[in-house]
């Protein structure tokens, strides 16, 4: 047992000798061509520090390398979904673009355009404080003037929408049907009479100046009349609804008529610049 301690404590010191004599001739020796290769193999080989170290090293490079790859990703993934979001938006505005022209083409195929020149346009802006106004996208340079009559499209109906009231050169302000200041001749489409046409706040127009002798039906169609100085002869304005009770002394009727297009619900609005 003895001889087996003192054979392994000679080993140890061999051991400690000879790394003693390797790391002295590793200092000592130059740095130089097949030296300094022999040098680094050793040194990995024998110095566990030095092999840790490379390892460590060897590990961050793969770390970096995984980072930058997930981080090329992430870049990636972000245009991709800025992509997807810009086809959505085109198909969106394809799609709402497709349903502008089925209206309008329906709409040009109704009877009374065919009778007048003018402008398809749409609106551009409502204002909130004043809802019997709006702005739309044409102006003088597309024949757009001053007093311009103006027929609304809802999608199904076509009729008087109001009259422009200030022009630009790209815009133009439209007042609407349902303004108190909006005054329009008109005449019952199977009584004949003639009226004038207000605007009201609320759901209906007011049509006054209807002789008592007349007989109004409801349901009857209001259009505008020939002896308007702004609206062409023809357009149709809306419906009876009923007439307003007064008191014995009237000289007249006043009928509640419901607009054919509803100022709120217009989507577009046709221009009339002239007659065929």
């Amino acid at each position: 047992m003895r001889k087996i301690q003192e054979d392994l404590v000679d080993e140890s010191k061999k051991a400690f000798i000879f790394y003693t004599i390797f790391s002295v001739l590793l200092l000592i020796l130059p740095l130089g061509g097949v030296v300094s290769s022999v040098k680094a193999v050793l040194s990995y080989i024998f110095i566990p520090q030095i092999r840790a170290a490379h390892l460590s090293v060897e590990y961050l490079s793969e770390v970096n390398k995984t980072v930058k790859e997930l981080l090329n990703v992430h870049a990636q993934n972000t245009i991709l979904q800025e992509e997807i979001k810009n086809v959505v938006l085109i198909k969106a505005n394809a799609e709402e673009a497709h349903k502008e022209n089925a209206r309008l083409t329906e709409a040009l195929n109704l009877e009374p355009l065919k009778e007048w020149k003018g402008v398809w346009a749409k609106i551009a802006y409502r204002d909130p404080s004043k809802w019997t106004t709006i702005t739309i996208d044409k102006g003088l340079i597309n024949g757009v003037t001053l007093k311009s009559a103006v027929i609304g499209f809802d999608g199904k109906n076509l009729g008087l929408a109001g009259t422009v009231i200030e022009e630009g050169e790209n815009t133009s302000k439209i007042l609407l049907i349902n303004d108190e200041e909006f005054a329009a001749a008109v005449y019952l489409e199977k009584s004949g009479a003639a009226g004038l046409l207000k605007g009201a706040s609320g759901n209906y127009l007011k049509l006054k100046y209807i002789s008592l002798n007349t007989e109004v039906q409801e349901g009857e169609e209001v259009i505008s009349y020939r002896s308007s100085m702004i609206f062409p002869a023809g357009i149709k304005t809306g419906r009876v609804v009923s007439v307003e009770k007064g008191d014995d002394f009237k000289t007249s009727q006043t009928l509640n008529i419901m607009p054919y297009v509803k100022p709120s619900e217009i989507k577009e609005v046709f221009v009339i610049t002239g007659n065929k």
